[in-house]
C-alpha cells in the first residue's frame, strides 16, 4: 500500500506527525523514496542527479555493491551489541591509519556527539572552560555549538549569538567568536583570556578555505599558549584528502572529530587525538576526577564499521581522489563558464571535493562575506534546478565518486536553463 502513495500524500502524512513536517534536515517538499549510484528518486517516481548526497557521506554513491555485500554478510550476525566488536576494532585501527592526529578513537554515533566530546575532553585535559569558535562555523547541535553558527544579526566580535531557543544564558559566557580566516583576531582573543580551553575550526568552514598561513597560525598560537587545536572533519574528513584535511593542508591538529564517510552510510562518527589526551576516556588512568564519561547504545556498531571499513578501502584505491578532484573541477567549470557567459556576477567557493556558487563580486572569505548579493538569485537557480532533476542542498554541491560523464551533460543542460530562468525573471 505505502509504495501506491504520492508524494503529496506523504508530505501530509509527515505534517501530522512531524514539526514542520521534516525531520530538520532538507527541504520536507521532497520525499526520497531510494537511491543507485548518482541518482535518487522521490515517491512520484521523478529522478535527480544527487549532489546532496545525504549531507556527504555517499561518497561512493547509493548502493555500491561492494558496500551492500559486506554489509548483508553481517546483518545475520549482528546488528548492534551494546559491547566490543571485531569490526568496530578493525575501523578504529583504520582511522588511526589513515588519520595524522589520531592514536586512539572513541566512537559514537553523530557528528554532534563527537563535536561535544571533543569540547569537553579539551576542558578536561586543560582544566580550562572558555572555547574559541569561528562565527558561521557548524559544529553540531550542543549549545556549545548552536553559538553563532548563523546569526541574523552582527555583532561585535567575540559576542557569542545563541542560534536556537533553550540555551543557559551561562553558555554565552564560555564562548568566544572571532571572525574565519582572522588570525590576527584570533591572537587579540587569546591575549585577552587566559580560560581558553580550545580553538576549534572546520578546517574548510562550510565551503570557505583557509587562507594562506591561517591554519599554521592557530596551530603556532595554541602551541605558545597551552590551548588545544580541534579540527572539525566530519565533513572534510576522508573527503578532501584520505587523511582528511590536516592531510590535505599539512596541519595537524591535537583533537579531530570525523563522520559521515565512515559509517559508509550508517550512523558513526568518532573523536581521535593522541593517547595522552584519549586517556581521559579510562578512568583506570586519570582517576574519577579527570574521568570524562561516554556511551553511546550504537557506538561502534559493527553495520556502520563494515560499511565504513569498505567505504575506506574502495577509497584507498589508486586515483579515487584524483576522480574526485576532477569530477568537482567539472562541475565548477560547467557553471562558471555558463555564468561567465551570461555576465553573471558570481564565485565558486570551495574545494573541488565541497563546493557552491555565491553570487557576488566579493572575495569570500568569511561568513559575512559569503553570502549572494540577492538571496533571490540563489533560491531561482537552486529551484530550477531541481525542477530539471538536480538534487543539492541551498549551500552546498557534494560531488560523489559515482558522477558520470552523462550525469555532467545533464548537469551542463540543466545549468543553463536554469540560468535562462534567472535572466527571465
Amino acid at each position: 500500500m505505502n509504495k501506491l502513495r504520492t508524494q503529496e500524500e506523504w508530505i501530509k502524512k509527515a505534517n501530522e506527525v512531524l514539526p514542520a513536517g521534516g525531520f530538520g534536515n532538507f527541504d520536507p517538499g521532497i520525499i526520497i523514496s531510494h537511491g543507485n549510484g548518482s541518482h535518487v528518486w522521490d515517491e512520484d517516481g521523478r529522478e535527480y542527479i544527487d549532489y546532496l548526497i545525504g549531507s556527504g557521506p555517499m561518497l561512493v554513491g547509493h548502493g555500491h555493491p561492494e558496500v551492500l555485500e559486506v554489509v548483508f554478510e553481517q546483518l545475520p550476525k549482528g546488528m548492534t551489541f551494546f559491547a566490543n566488536n571485531a569490526r568496530g576494532v578493525e575501523l578504529a585501527h583504520a582511522i588511526c591509519e589513515a588519520v595524522p592526529c589520531c592514536e586512539q578513537v572513541r566512537f559514537v554515533a553523530s557528528g554532534g556527539e563527537a563535536d561535544m566530546y571533543a569540547l569537553r575532553l579539551a576542558r578536561a585535559y586543560t582544566n580550562k572552560n572558555k572555547i574559541l569558535k569561528f562565527e558561521g562555523g557548524y559544529h553540531g547541535m550542543s549549545a556549545e555549538a548552536q553559538m553563532s553558527l548563523a546569526p541574523e544579526k552582527e555583532v561585535n566580535f567575540p559576542q557569542a549569538v545563541p542560534d536556537s531557543a533553550g540555551i543557559p544564558t551561562s553558555v554565552v559566557d564560555d564562548m568566544l567568536i572571532a571572525p574565519f580566516n582572522d588570525l590576527q583576531a584570533a591572537e587579540m582573543l587569546v591575549d585577552e583570556f587566559e580560560d581558553i580551553a580550545a580553538i576549534i575550526v572546520e578546517p574548510l568552514q562550510r565551503i570557505i578555505p583557509p587562507v594562506p598561513g591561517f591554519l599554521e597560525g592557530l596551530r603556532k598560537l595554541c602551541d605558545k599558549n597551552n590551548i588545544l587545536l580541534i579540527f572539525d572533519e566530519i565533513v572534510t574528513g576522508f573527503r578532501l584528502a584520505y587523511g582528511g584535511a590536516q592531510e590535505r593542508y599539512g596541519v595537524m591538529p591535537d583533537i579531530c572529530t570525523l563522520g559521515k564517510i565512515i559509517g559508509g552510510g550508517f550512523p558513526l562518527a568518532a573523536l581521535g587525538a593522541k593517547k595522552e589526551i584519549m586517556k581521559h576516556f579510562d578512568k583506570d588512568v586519570v582517576g574519577s576526577d579527570k574521568w570524562l564519561m561516554q556511551l553511546g547504545t550504537l557506538s561502534g556498531n559493527p553495520i556502520a564499521s563494515v560499511a565504513g571499513l569498505k567505504t575506506m578501502e574502495i577509497l584507498r584505491r589508486p586515483g579515487q581522489y584524483n576522480k574526485l578532484r576532477e569530477i568537482g573541477k567539472k562541475l565548477q567549470e560547467i557553471q562558471s563558464n555558463i555564468f561567465r557567459e551570461q555576465g553573471i556576477p558570481h564565485q565558486i567557493v570551495g574545494d573541488e571535493t565541497l563546493f557552491d556558487v555565491i553570487f557576488t563580486n566579493r572575495k569570500c572569505i568569511d561568513y559575512r562575506s559569503t553570502k549572494h548579493d540577492e538571496i533571490s538569485q540563489a533560491s531561482k537557480y537552486n529551484k530550477s534546478l531541481r525542477e530539471q532533476g538536480i538534487l543539492k542542498a541551498p549551500s552546498k554541491i557534494y560531488p560523489s565518486l559515482a558522477i558520470s560523464e552523462i550525469d555532467l551533460e545533464m548537469t551542463r543542460d540543466a545549468v543553463k536553463n536554469a540560468v535562462n530562468t534567472m535572466i527571465k525573471s
